[in-house]
């Protein structure tokens, strides 16, 4: 398929209290050459990193657990979610990024995540492109409790788990977050674990 004629009309915001949500306007050409008026809502909370630590002689991965408002209000019961750890870039490389939400996040210091892929996690609405990282880590490599930054109010619970429960946490929907599954089976998949 050939790349389409995009032409923007125009971007207007429709709501920038937390990140920013601006409805573009705009004319695309379809496959038969006519051109048509389109409008979509885009989401943009800037880009992203995430990261899954593995200990390949323990067998187990780190996770963490926090509670997620958009989950609960769309059937999460509790709203708690067990995710890789992640965040936001801000102005920060994605290495940098994920050398810091690691460290404030789980307490572990790491030295060179290996970046695995770079994806749109919701392409149809948000612009989010998200990092992803794994890293290999050791129990000497823990330097504070991690839980999160307390000025952000993050109330952050760190989990350490045999990679096997985490894979069948899949199966059982105790794991329902994309990146993470995306993880793990990379992690599966590699025969890094």
């Amino acid at each position: 398929m050939n790349q389409p004629e995009v032409v923007i009309r125009e971007v207007k915001l429709l709501s920038d209290h937390w990140y920013k949500l601006n409805k573009v306007t705009f004319d695309i050409k379809d496959k038969n050459g006519r051109w048509q008026t389109q409008a979509r809502e885009c989401y943009d909370r800037g880009n992203g990193a995430a990261i899954l630590l593995y200990n390949r002689t323990q067998g187990t991965v780190v996770l963490t657990r926090q509670f997620r408002m958009p989950t609960y209000v769309n059937g999460n019961k509790t709203g708690m979610m067990i995710e890789a750890c992640a965040g936001l870039l801000d102005q920060d490389s994605p290495e940098d990024c994920i050398r810091r939400e690691t460290q404030e996040e789980t307490g572990y210091v790491i030295e060179a995540p290996k970046k695995v892929f770079e994806l749109y996690m919701s392409p149809g609405s948000v612009t989010e492109i998200l990092h992803l990282f794994i890293a290999e880590y050791s129990k000497d490599q823990k330097k504070s409790d991690g839980g999160g930054v307390d000025e952000e109010n993050e109330n952050i619970e760190v989990l350490e788990v045999p990679f096997p429960q985490a894979l069948n946490m899949i199966s059982t929907g105790e794991i329902r977050d994309a990146k993470t599954v995306i993880l793990l089976q990379h992690l599966k998949m590699s025969g890094v674990i």
